[in-house]
């Protein structure tokens, strides 16, 4: 779920426009769980094949990436999660409890015919299990769209690529990625447009938005470490905040004693006993700094053959996915030989 810093974040609205020929390292495990929490029958059941596997992740993976790269000429690199530090267990835990409840209550509205509070409460019942990323990645795989498997967080894996500049910026909807250091954050870059609101059942509109971290840091004058702190304060995935501090509080807190240790001591023993540990996996997170960027061919007779013969898609609808990629690689390629002849070279130098 990520750090609450939405009321003390600096955000610009941003359009697809802006970032076309963008290189963005995308919070994979995220961006599949927003796609099975909102690709879904109207009962609230996910799009499964005829033998039941899930495929609502894949639908909305080799939709809407296709369409960032093929109409916004957008690079996206999807980062998936590795093994998560031992502090996100009691996270996972809440996680899991949160998903038997949801399940349990989907399954009394559909009883009862309620199905608008049963969608409600199906897009809190999401699971995103190994097979799903297996598939995923075979997808991405299929298309010729990169992946690298992250050691632990994703978000900390972007972030590193981030600083090391061989990707722009972070897609990911949390705002952890800030914590781990990346230069920009993208938020809601792979939602369609909108995002269901459970507890209103209701969806709301969304455009893609951008934060720049310095910019974050020199408008609140604070640096990252205090940053982090502050999330501290207000709760992550690898802690429970303190009871009555909020981001602006959390803020205010840092901007008045600098770091956690200079806190008053009765806020202070408010505080994990273990918060430098937290600080270290957001200042020291563990990545590959030996990652490889493997930009692939499409496998066309493949991917007819995963997604219509094994996961049960339309042969028309996948067909229509094949020629937009397609269709995009062709141009890339011809604007690839105009820049090559435009520079002076003859035809004879292909």
């Amino acid at each position: 779920m990520g750090v609450n810093l939405k009321p003390i974040v600096i955000k610009h609205k941003i359009r697809f426009e802006d970032l076309r020929g963008k290189t963005i390292a995308i919070d994979a495990n995220n961006v599949l769980y927003q796609f099975l929490a909102l690709i879904r029958k109207p009962d609230g059941s996910p799009l499964t094949s005829s033998d039941g596997t899930v495929t609502s992740h894949l639908a909305g993976l080799m939709y809407r990436s296709t369409r960032l790269i093929c109409e916004y000429e957008m690079n996206l690199i999807f980062i998936f999660d590795g093994i998560p530090p031992r502090h996100k267990e009691i996270e996972i835990a809440k996680r899991r409890q949160i998903r038997e409840k949801a399940t349990l209550e989907w399954r009394q509205a559909l009883e009862a015919g309620d199905y608008a509070k049963a969608f409600s409460k199906a897009v809190m019942t999401s699971r995103l299990t190994k097979p799903m990323t297996e598939d995923a990645k075979r997808l991405l795989n299929l298309l010729g769209i990169p992946y690298v498997q992250a050691p632990g967080e994703a978000e900390a894996q972007a972030a590193y690529m981030a600083t090391e500049s061989d990707v722009w910026a972070t897609g990911s909807r949390d705002f952890d990625s800030l914590l781990f250091g990346t230069p920009r954050l993208v938020r809601y870059l792979t939602l369609t447009g909108r995002e269901f609101l459970p507890s209103k059942g209701a969806f709301r509109r969304l455009e893609p938005e951008l934060i720049v971290l310095d910019e974050l840091l020199s408008h609140h004058k604070i640096a990252r470490k205090q940053l982090i702190d502050a999330a501290i304060l207000i709760g992550t995935d690898f802690n429970e905040g303190v009871r009555g501090i909020g981001p602006k509080k959390a803020l205010r807190l840092m901007k008045e004693h600098g770091e956690i240790e200079n806190l008053p001591e009765s806020t202070r023993e408010e505080v994990p006993p273990d918060y430098d540990d937290i600080r270290r996996i957001f200042l020291h997170p563990k990545v590959d700094p030996d990652y490889v960027v493997d930009y692939g061919t499409l496998k066309e007779e493949e991917l007819y053959d995963f997604l219509c013969n094994e996961r049960g898609f339309s042969m028309a609808r996948v067909r229509k996915l094949v020629e937009r990629v397609k269709k995009y690689r062709s141009r890339m390629r011809q604007i690839d030989l105009d820049t090559w002849f435009q520079k002076g070279h003859k035809k004879s130098d292909c």
